[in-house]
């Protein structure tokens, strides 16, 4: 069996397949900003082609914002040198291209009748990659590599966040989404790159007031405060109990299991960046991000696949490889350059992720008889092709009804809509 093989040749199940076309999608959204860019969202797809699949929308935001932030990367890999403005604002644009179409792909799958579990999982499986460079690009404009543990809980909360209200979604059945959650948190992080872009990434580092405080405490402040609200409001899910039997999850399994992947990622993260003799983190913050972020968000994939298929999740998997070795190569004094374990991490777990997203994409295509990127289109407005209207029969078993009467099997910004 080749190297990078699956230990199976499928890997979702008859039966997960099968529950996944059953997926009916719960969600709650009390967010301040999603009624505000309702008109802004609604015109936007107004002016989309009906030709253009929802799935290749999110992808397309998806490719801008990370190409966007790796060009603001290479000129600060380590978050200490200041980027050119130039590349902040970049960065600005390409966050609010991904957030714009991000938001649409829900109505665009309800305006061409085309709605389907895959959807929502393509949805949330990009949103986790999205999550990674997002943070990262917020603490290099914020110049935070000058402060390498700020940078490292900065992003890692944001990584831990996003999990986590995957995790009471799991639990509960339902996604919920607070006033001041992820449109919130997006617009604020344009904010930030707006700044830099007009006043210079070292804005931020400028003292006031008393002692040491410099303006870049405040957003990281506001990232604490936001996020152990959010933490305090997923436990008490967490708590309360699940909708499963005996207060177990939808899959019946106990609430506190998902904990046990995330912490298998960020425990070992910071481990291994406290303990490195190489200054590893200081010296390769980016890569270091990346690397455990694709890992994270291998995770989170598996973690959202299991809710929608009401299955259990496994705790181990091939992802955790490089953080493993770079685990074990500490304990052994190092005996490889940890730079190139690093590496290896990197592109083992972003090879693993996009290997496994494919497969799972293909799997639901097959079993839906649809395409990912392509839709049925008839320019003349003739019936719809037949496989559109058995996905969308499909579709309807499990979808939630929106506030203006419409159907999604998608996560989006639009939430209730």
């Amino acid at each position: 069996m080749p190297l990078l093989a699956y230990k199976e040749s499928h890997i979702l199940s008859a039966q997960q397949l099968r529950k996944l076309s059953e997926h009916k999608y719960s969600c709650f959204s009390a967010s301040l900003l999603d009624p505000l860019l309702q008109p802004w969202w609604n015109w936007l797809v107004s002016q989309t082609p009906l030709w253009l699949a929802p799935n290749l929308i999110t992808i397309v935001g998806l490719i801008l914002n990370i190409v966007t932030t790796l060009i603001l990367i290479c000129y600060s890999p380590n978050g200490v040198e200041a980027p050119p403005r130039w590349t902040c604002a970049l960065c600005a644009l390409g966050l609010f291209v991904y957030q714009s179409l991000d938001s649409i792909d829900g109505k665009q799958a309800r305006r061409t009748n085309t709605s389907s579990p895959l959807g929502e999982l393509f949805d949330h499986g990009c949103d986790s990659i999205s999550t990674v460079f997002v943070a990262l690009s917020a603490c290099i404009s914020c110049q935070l590599g000058h402060y390498p543990n700020w940078l490292f809980f900065q992003c890692f909360c944001a990584i831990a966040l996003f999990y986590c209200a995957h995790w009471q979604t799991y639990v509960s059945g339902t996604m919920r989404f607070g006033r001041i959650d992820v449109t919130e948190a997006q617009f604020s992080i344009i904010g930030i790159h707006l700044v830099s872009a007009v006043l210079g990434p070292e804005f931020w580092l400028t003292k006031i007031g008393i002692g040491d405080i410099q303006l870049w405490y405040g957003p990281a402040i506001t990232t604490i405060v936001c996020g152990l609200l959010s933490l305090t409001y997923v436990f008490s899910v967490i708590k309360a109990g699940g909708v499963g039997k005996n207060g177990s999850t939808v899959a019946g399994t106990s609430v506190l299991s998902p904990s046990i992947p995330l912490t298998l990622v960020v425990l070992p993260a910071l481990i291994i960046a406290q303990k490195s003799p190489e200054n590893l983190f200081t010296e390769h913050a980016s890569v270091y991000i990346m690397a455990f972020g694709m890992v994270a968000a291998k995770i989170t994939n598996k973690l959202v696949i299991a809710h929608m298929t009401k299955a259990e999740m496994e705790y181990l998997d091939w992802s955790l490889l490089g953080p493993a070795l770079l685990f074990l190569n500490q304990y052994f004094n190092c005996i490889v350059p940890e730079i190139w374990l690093l590496w290896f991490t990197l592109i083992w777990g972003t090879q693993d992720l996009l290997r496994y997203c494919s497969q799972v994409c293909l799997e639901i295509c097959q079993h839906l008889r649809i395409n990912l990127f392509r839709i049925p289109y008839n320019p003349k407005g003739g019936a719809p092709h037949p496989a559109t209207a058995s996905v969308s029969s499909q579709s309807n078993i499990g979808s939630s009804v929106d506030k203006n009467g419409g159907t999604s099997h998608r996560k989006s910004k639009s939430k209730p809509h």
